[in-house]
């Protein structure tokens, strides 16, 4: 039976710890939930198990379709079981509909389809707000190879192409969302997370907002609407 040990890293709601295998980790969901860097955080109850679930629903959904995932199992609540990845220091995001940072940066009115989506690299840095970057400076700071670059587009525009449509068959749109990818063995693996907390959801017909932009933005209701988004692909909350 596997055993949880140490602790490893704490980031913004998870945490990392160590196991007698020295290939796994157990990855902790907790009620953390900040936004704009940390400048605000509260502890939202139930978050962890809610994020913990969705992510291991998404994580397996994905494997059926053929994208190899670092996810092994729900050991508890708010706790999976996952591969040990040599993660890369970047996130890798795609847009659909134009929401967030790229309005900003662009002078975009939110809301307006992307089409083809767009896809984005950013240095996963907190401190220097995970600044935009290109393959340029991913080759030239020795963050990954080209062949990690190329897998990296290809794997999340697959996982775009997938999630978009068991969005859709739930009456949702996924706005846009960020991926973080890393190898063991040599095998390109989806690590981190993939939950509302790195997504943009909204309803199809209302375009209300269901995902951390209700966090964000003070529109309540954020623990709520992580579960409705839940519920409406298919994830059993009980």
């Amino acid at each position: 039976m596997l055993e949880k040990k140490e602790i490893l890293t704490t980031g913004k709601a998870k945490s990392l710890y160590a196991t007698s295998d020295p290939s796994k980790l157990i990855m902790e969901y907790r009620d953390d939930t900040s936004a704009f860097d940390g400048k605000k955080i509260e502890q939202l109850a139930g978050k962890g198990t809610v994020n913990n679930r969705f992510n291991a629903f998404i994580m397996e959904h994905l494997e059926s379709e053929g994208v190899k995932t670092h996810f092994i199992n729900q050991v508890s609540d708010n706790e999976s079981e996952v591969k040990k990845l040599d993660m890369l220091p970047i996130e890798c995001v795609v847009r659909n509909i134009a929401a967030g940072s790229i309005c900003k940066r662009l002078g975009l009115e939110e809301g307006i389809d992307i089409e083809p989506p767009t896809f984005e690299f950013f240095y996963k840095d907190d401190d220097l707000g995970d600044p935009m970057i290109n393959e340029y400076h991913i080759y030239s700071f020795g963050w990954g190879e080209e062949k990690d670059v190329e897998e990296m587009k290809i794997l999340t525009l697959k996982v775009n192409e997938i999630l978009r449509k068991l969005f859709f068959k739930a009456d949702l749109i996924l706005v846009d969302f960020k991926l973080e990818f890393g190898r063991q063995d040599g095998v390109m693996y989806l690590g981190d997370e993939m939950t509302p907390d790195g997504c943009r959801v909204w309803d199809r017909e209302t375009r209300k907002k269901l995902d951390k932009d209700r966090f964000r933005q003070g529109l309540g209701d954020v623990i709520e609407s992580y579960q409705e988004i839940a519920s409406r692909i298919g994830i059993d909350l009980k």
